[in-house]
């Protein structure tokens, strides 16, 4: 009979599909990811690093979260009339192959309300919320100085 050696082929295509969308989520990654330490008594640090979407399709960040921080959000600072100004960001597209710098002075993380304060050394985890559902985990480094990537 047909039916038999049909099934069992459905069924490896459908594990082989499960398997390529299990994998896929880390096609996105964020590299270079550090917080710079703020000074005592500031209860707001900045995220920065580079979202890289190395996947075969477009990919949109939603949204943003920390286990360390209460409130984690996406956030644009750009000069108006020579006064700099800070917008939330709801949705970061970024084309296949692609990536995106958050840096000081341009796009960058918000992270407020922290659980604990941040040591220099230290490890913040980050987790990016991507429109299609997935999610996006990585660790931000605390460091008191920028990196010399962070200032090209």
């Amino acid at each position: 009979m047909i039916t038999k050696p049909f099934v069992c082929v459905l069924l490896a295509m459908c594990a082989a599909a499960a398997s390529a969308t299990a994998a896929e989520p880390s096609c996105v990654t964020v590299r270079e990811g550090w917080v710079r330490l703020p000074p005592p008594g500031v209860t707001m640090a900045a995220g920065y690093g580079e979202i890289h979407n190395g996947c075969r399709t477009p990919v949109t960040v939603v949204a943003a979260g920390s286990k360390a921080f209460g409130d984690v959000s996406l956030h644009e600072t750009t000069l108006v009339d020579g006064v700099g100004r800070m917008r939330a960001v709801e949705r970061l597209p970024i084309a296949p192959g692609s990536s995106v710098a958050l840096k000081p002075g341009g796009l960058h993380l918000m992270l407020m309300q922290p659980e604990v304060p941040l040591a220099k050394g230290g490890q913040v985890p980050l987790r990016l919320s991507l429109e299609d559902g997935r999610k996006v985990d990585a660790m931000l480094a605390v460091r008191a100085d920028a990196p010399r990537s962070a200032v090209r």
